[in-house]
């Protein structure tokens, strides 16, 4: 027997692959970063008798990692998953990151999972982070329960932290079980208010005992609101009787109802636990298996032939195969690994899959449908790969060499081609301009970051064709920083940073007529040309018009498509600050020519040259995009928000109440101010904010603004 009783309690079977989805249970750990996650997964492990001890896994690393940059970080920066067999159950426990930049790998480990177990530590209680993570599994509506952590801390108060919990998820969260101390800060057992007894961990060993002394006590005042609230949620008629009539209530009959109130994401229960010293392993691995749903309760995401024609399926290990790519990680060396869930049939190793997927790939290449031949499938335990002969419908997963499979991929039988729908990553709002840190590694860097967003869909490549940088649009700086050390680590391609270049554009305010002249000379054919024009402003958004007002010859016929192409030219160019000229008419009246040295190149230079002069006798003005912002906040921090708006240029257009106690701004403000809204955002509101932004049009920008971007320019 372990120090805790738990090994006795769990068996770790030779064979990892169940023979029935029954015997599944799919959870994603859920917590703000430092909440203690990673922690208790290798406490569940050390328990079990998975691991020796927690950190022992491959060169010190813990059993979740599985990137250097988490190492180095201390903070998960990816998916993960382990499994835990207990009572013939197989749990498959998925870390997903608590960060606020990694909330698409929250998003598919939600995908992947039947239910969620929240980590909220003792001592720092429920954090605004906390709070938007329990709403992205309350929009998926996805089964919850809530651990509370680092009870052993000095400063750790569970009875407050409940409260706060109930304060912050809705009067459904309750304490199912309480911690029982032995001294101050020293966690000795827990009272299990399902079964009224005591798990008792002060000899060293598990041991099931009735409550004694002011146990009872304890043990019977929340014993009722906790007994009401599952007898009300799980709707068994028969229960609820008996509890109106006083009756006794059977404790199989409520271990039953817990796992229909859990599972209609109606109830969340409380409990603690001290990972380290291994109490509550026992009892959480209970939880899990008769409170959360099997596979066969979840819903299956919608699935439907290429066509688009809607298919029904089932999680049957004998149905047709249906099966999602949640996570990819790519090594040079060793190749793609696809994280996978089977939501249909089974999964067999070194079989002929069909890999299909949503959308645009980097590369630009439209929906890729391949068929590939499906390297070993294992059962990982952190970086360690454990071959398995196959996985059923409800497994999660790992597959070898899946060249062409990206994450969000669906992989199903070749003879039946079918296509899950796609789930929804964060749109990713901050943008990063970078270049290889050696010419010579271009090539390469677009191959590595090709590599990267397959890997991860909140990652977005984007060449901007106004201001010709590659921008790297990210979650934030930390999700930035870890994208360039896998690029230089897994690829060899260092990255530099360079300054971001807002695409502004350039116009005329005033009507002014110009010159265009170029005339050279110097032995043989010379180059001859010259133009008058009327450069004068359009209206915002109307684009560009070339007139041709010529008459009697004076610019010949032929050479008119040069002037106007001369233009364009420059108009790309621009003629201030090096942006592109919008929404102007150009209109042609004279010039000049000559019989043996005009040609379609020298107009050409006239009406640059034109469009130029034009510029030095009335300068333009510079535009700049302005975005329509929707920022979501609670209703703590909307005076703030609104205040840094007006900070940064902002129109406010409307505010609107939402439930949970937030608030939705909408404002109009200049791309300018915004750049790195998405880090400040998340500092102003404690993690809790998130924001859309579309481009609404380009503005006039103010003269001090022009100014410094001019300054900017000439030094350049």
């Amino acid at each position: 027997m372990s120090s805790v009783g738990a090994a006795s309690a769990a068996s770790k079977p030779q064979d990892p692959t169940p023979a029935d989805p029954s015997a599944i249970r799919n959870v994603v750990m859920v917590g703000g970063s430092g909440s203690g996650k990673t922690t208790v997964v290798e406490g569940l492990l050390v328990a079990i008798g998975e691991i020796a001890r927690a950190g022992s896994v491959e060169k010190g690393t813990t059993v979740t990692d599985y990137d250097d940059a988490e190492h180095r970080t201390h903070r998960s920066v990816g998916t993960a998953l382990a499994p835990v067999f207990f009572e013939g159950t197989k749990i498959n426990i998925v870390d997903a990151p608590g960060y606020a930049d990694y909330l698409g790998d929250l998003r598919a480990a939600i995908r992947a999972a039947d239910a969620a177990l929240f980590t909220i530590s003792a001592v720092d209680g429920v954090s605004g982070a906390t709070r938007a993570l329990w709403d992205e599994c309350a929009d998926a509506r996805l089964p919850r329960a809530v651990l509370i952590t680092k009870l052993d801390n000095q400063r750790a108060d569970y009875d407050a932290v409940v409260e706060a919990c109930r304060e912050a998820f809705g009067p459904a969260v309750l304490p199912m079980m309480l911690p029982l101390y032995k001294s101050e800060a020293e966690v000795g057992g827990l009272m299990d208010i399902l079964t009224g007894k005591v798990a008792d961990y002060t000899s060293g060993s598990r041991v099931v005992r009735d409550p004694q002394g002011d146990e009872v006590g304890k043990l019977e005042r929340n014993r009722e609101s906790f007994i009401e609230a599952l007898v009300t949620e799980s709707n068994d008629e028969d229960l609820l009787d008996t509890y109106l009539e006083g009756g006794e209530l059977d404790g199989e009959m409520l271990r039953q109802d817990l796992g229909v109130a859990v599972a209609g994401a109606t109830f969340f229960p409380i409990m603690p636990m001290t990972a380290p010293g291994g109490i509550g392993t026992v009892e959480l691995l209970r939880l899990i298996k008769d409170g959360f749903p099997s596979p066969l309760a979840s819903p299956i995401p919608e699935v439907a032939t290429p066509s688009g024609v809607a298919v029904e399926v089932s999680c049957d290990p004998k149905g047709p195969l249906v099966a999602e790519v949640v996570k990819t990680t790519a090594d040079p060396y060793v190749g793609r690994i696809s994280i996978v869930r089977v939501f249909s049939g089974t999964l067999r190793a070194d079989s002929t899959v069909h890999v299909a997927g949503h959308g645009t790939r980097p590369d630009g290449s439209a929906n890729h449908s391949d068929d590939e031949r499906a390297g070993t499938v294992t059962s990982p335990l952190g970086a360690t790969q454990r071959p398995v002969p196959y996985a059923i419908a409800g497994d999660l997963c790992a597959v070898a060499k899946l060249g062409s499979a990206e994450t969000g991929d669906t992989l199903s039988d070749p003879a039946k081609p079918l296509i899950v729908a796609p789930w929804s990553p964060p749109e990713p709002m901050l943008p990063i301009a970078i270049k290889a840190a050696k010419a010579a590694d271009e090539d390469k860097l677009s191959t590595g970051l090709n590599r990267l967003v397959s890997e991860d869909p909140t990652l977005r490549i984007e060449q901007n064709p106004e201001t010709h940088q590659m921008v790297l649009w990210c979650m934030g700086d930390a999700h930035a920083d870890v994208t360039f050390e896998r690029l230089a680590e897994k690829f060899g391609v260092p990255v530099e940073r360079v300054a971001y270049r807002v695409p502004l554009r350039e116009t005329f305010t005033q009507k002014i007529e110009a010159r265009g002249r170029h005339v050279k000379q110097s032995g043989g054919h010379g180059q001859y040309a010259v133009c008058e024009v009327i450069v004068e402003p359009r209206p915002a958004g109307s684009g560009f018009e070339f007139v041709d007002k010529v008459v009697g010859g004076s610019v010949p016929r032929q050479f008119i498509p040069s002037v106007e192409k001369g233009v364009r030219a420059q108009m790309a160019k621009g003629v201030l600050a090096g942006y592109p000229l919008v929404d102007i008419q150009v209109t042609l009246f004279d010039g000049k020519a000559h019989s043996v040295d005009s040609s379609d190149a020298a107009f050409q230079m006239a009406g640059s040259l034109a469009l130029r002069e034009a510029a030095s006798k009335a300068p333009p003005t510079l535009l700049e995009p302005v975005t329509t912002m929707t920022i979501v906040v609670d209703d703590e921090y909307v005076g703030t928000i609104m205040s840094d708006l007006s900070s940064r240029r902002g129109r406010l257009t409307g505010t609107e109440s939402i439930a949970g106690g937030r608030t939705m701004v909408k404002a109009e403000v200049p791309e300018f101010e915004v750049v790195n809204y998405a880090v400040d955002l998340r500092s102003m509101a404690r993690g809790t904010g998130s924001f859309t932004r579309e481009y609404l049009s380009h503005e006039p920008m103010p003269s001090h603004r022009i100014d410094a971007v001019l300054a900017a320019a000439k030094e350049k």
